[in-house]
């Protein structure tokens, strides 16, 4: 191995510049459900744990299971941050 393989990395790998990156999902639920409310999230998304009885551990228990819905919830929140920026 040469010596150059053998040096241990010194600068730390910097994370991709992700938005979400450090937002949890329940920030972004609670975030979407202070702004809209659950009416307008159930509307929007249509998942029975907006729609009914909702709360937000249901709807994070229903989110860390259904891939699709949360990317909907997660582009939603998303879109809702570069508006915000905007001035919108």
């Amino acid at each position: 191995m040469s010596e150059e393989e053998q040096k241990p990395e010194t600068a730390p790998r910097e994370h991709p510049r992700d938005p979400l990156h450090g937002v949890t999902l329940e920030t972004i639920v609670r975030t979407l459900q202070e702004r809209y409310g659950w009416e307008e999230m159930g509307r929007r998304i249509r998942v029975r744990c907006f729609l009914e009885n909702p709360s937000i551990k249901s709807s994070l228990t229903f989110l860390r299971k259904t891939p699709w819905a949360r990317e909907k919830v997660e582009g939603w929140y998303l879109w809702d941050l570069r508006r915000a920026k905007q001035g919108g």
